[in-house]
């Protein structure tokens, strides 16, 4: 019998997942590994090889780890889980001109659900990856907390994690930095592991080029889109673009017209096709509305608290002061950030603790936007 329990584990045959199932192991848990095909890159029409977590090469890494050390491995088709949700979800909020983080939406309604599905069939008490992340636990409430290697820190993505995903979950990487990481994996005897490649773009949109992915996605979408207005913060017309759907708030390159001066898409209006321009200093904001929020160091927000709020992944953080309203969450930032994009994910930090977030649904020069 185990000396901790069965953890099933889920593996993408990267050296992340990899050295986490061989951790466990050699702690006493029971592993059993699973690698979940959430994506056919073929069907995307794109002109790169499959790569990443989705490859025939992955799949195959993973399920060698398992035979190698010992312990079962099954591999479970969820694309079309994957794809009816967050596929669906990736176009939806483009054509409606917003900027959607993908990876945040699949951690919370599907790996998650799928993993804790297949860990009670196998009798597992616990579900682990390879993040890098910490979960820590107060007042009998799991919540996340960074980890010890800030460069690889992935506490942003996993705001959504419920109580139940968090008292199940192990994240054996969060106490290792990545150059630990990868000395382990060649102390194990997985040398080529240990310098693989990682990969950082969307898991369906391996070359990069989401705009060619809505345009394969969507039937006519170039068409019915090509020729909208650039307009400045007046409303008067300096310009013709390629579509809103494929501009995002904050870009600067790219534009596709020549300005003589850096500009910037400030806003964008999908109902008449327009996307709004300005200088750097007309993408300052004071404060936004965040919806879909989910709390995880405390059940509601104290009165009056002060959180650092991260507005996307490699964002430094701005101290804000927040106010809870049902699952909605004003914030008031009490200096002035730039490029708040809606559809991005909101985090709220307190120290190393992620006390929650959400999905930004707007923002305002003046105070809170109003939800």
């Amino acid at each position: 019998m185990s000396k901790h329990g069965r953890v099933l584990v889920a593996m993408s045959g990267g050296i992340d997942s990899t050295v986490t199932a061989m951790m466990l192991h050699e702690q006493g848990y029971e592993v059993i590994g699973i690698t979940m095909k959430t994506w056919d890159y073929a069907n995307s029409g794109g002109s790169h090889k499959e790569t990443g977590c989705c490859s025939l090469d992955s799949i195959n890494d993973a399920r060698q780890v398992a035979v190698d050390v010992g312990f079962h491995h099954f591999i479970i088709d969820i694309r079309e889980e994957f794809g009816d949700y967050v596929i669906d979800n990736f176009v939806d909020e483009y054509l409606a001109g917003r900027t959607p983080n993908p990876c945040v939406l699949c951690n919370t309604h599907i790996k998650w659900n799928a993993l804790l599905k297949r860990a009670d069939a196998l009798d597992c008490e616990f579900i682990a990856t390879g993040h890098y992340a910490r979960i820590r636990e107060l007042d009998g409430r799991r919540y996340i907390s960074r980890a010890k290697d800030g460069l690889k820190d992935q506490s942003y993505v996993l705001w959504g994690l419920s109580q139940e995903c968090l008292r199940r979950s192990r994240f054996p990487l969060g106490s290792y930095t990545k150059p630990e990481v990868r000395q382990m994996a060649a102390d194990w005897g997985y040398t080529s592991l240990s310098k693989k490649a990682e990969s950082y773009e969307i898991c369906f949109v391996p070359d990069n080029d989401y705009r060619g992915f809505l345009k394969r996605r969507v039937d006519g979408l170039e068409e019915r889109v090509r020729g909208g207005k650039f307009v400045n913060a007046k409303g008067e017309v300096i310009g013709r673009h390629k579509g809103y759907p494929f501009y995002t708030v904050g870009q600067r390159k790219g534009l596709g017209v020549a300005f003589g001066e850096p500009m910037y898409v400030t806003e964008i209006q999908p109902e008449t096709n327009t996307v709004v321009l300005g200088h750097v200093d007309e993408l300052v904001r004071n404060g936004m509305a965040v919806g879909q929020a989910n709390l995880m160091k405390y059940a509601e927000l104290p009165t009056g608290m002060e959180a650092v709020t991260k507005i996307r992944y490699k964002d430094h953080g701005t101290l804000s002061r927040l106010r809870q309203q049902g699952d909605k969450v004003e914030v008031e930032f009490l200096a002035h950030v730039r490029g708040v994009a809606p559809g991005q994910s909101a985090v709220f930090y307190e120290g190393d603790d992620v006390v929650g977030g959400g999905i930004i649904l707007n923002s305002s020069l003046n105070g809170a936007a109003g939800i």
